[in-house]
């Protein structure tokens, strides 16, 4: 099969295409027909070795971990779909980068496979399992967001942003967001209550009394400077700041912790009912043919991304 892979760390010139064999699903798992890859920052920044202390990577690599497609064969005793079903997934194996999703077959767990929305096409499904599992289990499993609360999420008009704004506003929280003022409206249309400009504005002045929950999605001085943006007793939930203690926010009286998405395919069935019952709309995706992976990673490089990239197969 059609694959791109990386065979060392090291820039975007390292990916490239190849011709690898087709993965057979093992038991328990589905094979599935890759429609759409997503296409997520942590794919550049495992091929440039940023996160080896982490994750163990075995060469050649196929990186992505977006999918959507139909699923083509079935493992022994695989029960929950058969032969033709549209899903999508998160496919993150927690023991090993080798077999990611910019190829024409993954195999993966079906326990973590769900059916994709049936008001998403194959495009809008893969933009969607990283990044709204990230913001589920920033908000529900990690910070246990109620109904009433504050919450400040950073680069509201990136993948995860995007739908971080639609799941706080459906749990009931008032949503400010930083985005640069070209975005302010994209964020609004997503639900987003107040807008803040990074560039010109000071969250700590625009909101002086704080919030019950800060979502950093940036990392670097944005988490420091997101220390003194949480009320006391409240959250700062990072997604970029790989190393975080989470004790790193006592003295500042706050909750800190570091959010590295796992697969889950209960949540993914219930972010695939938000999306059918119209409470979740779809971010701005942008497409790329597989064989362009590097002109995607250039662009998410560039920190600017609207909504999500997705690959083309």
């Amino acid at each position: 099969m059609r694959a791109m892979v990386f065979d060392e760390f090291g820039g975007n010139e390292n990916l490239h295409m190849a011709d690898v064999p087709t993965p057979d699903p093992q038991k328990g798992e589905v094979q599935i027909k890759v429609a759409y890859a997503g296409c997520n920052p942590v794919d550049w920044k495992i091929c440039a070795g940023w996160l080896k202390k982490r994750l163990k990577t075995e060469f050649p690599a196929i990186p992505g971990f977006d999918v959507s497609g139909t699923v083509s064969r079935v493992g022994e005793g695989v029960t929950k779909f058969q032969e033709g079903d549209r899903v999508y997934a998160y496919c993150r194996n927690p023991a090993l980068v080798k077999m990611g999703t910019y190829a024409e077959y993954v195999c993966f767990d079906a326990n973590d496979v769900a059916p994709m929305p049936q008001s998403l096409g194959f495009k809008e499904a893969a933009a969607i399992p990283l990044c709204a599992l990230t913001a589920w289990q920033s908000f529900f499993d990690k910070a246990k967001l109620k109904a009433g609360q504050t919450v400040l999420i950073h680069a509201g008009a990136g993948g995860v942003g995007s739908l971080a704004i639609q799941l706080a506003k459906w749990a009931g929280a008032k949503v400010h967001t930083t985005a640069s003022s070209r975005n302010h409206d994209y964020v609004k249309q997503l639900g987003a209550d107040e807008a803040i400009d990074y560039h010109t504005e000071n969250v700590a002045e625009v909101v002086p009394e704080g919030f019950d929950m800060v979502l950093d999605c940036v990392g670097e001085k944005v988490f420091d400077e997101s220390l003194t943006y949480v009320k006391k007793g409240g959250w700062l939930v990072t997604i970029c700041k790989l190393f975080i203690e989470d004790s790193v926010g006592e003295k500042y009286g706050i909750r800190t912790g570091f959010v590295f998405v796992q697969p889950n395919g209960q949540e993914l069935e219930e972010i695939s009912r938000l999306f059918d019952e119209g409470i979740l709309a779809s971010p701005q995706v942008t497409e790329f043919p597989l064989e362009e992976a590097v002109k995607a990673w250039e662009q998410l490089q560039t920190e600017h991304t609207r909504g999500k990239l997705v690959l083309r197969l």
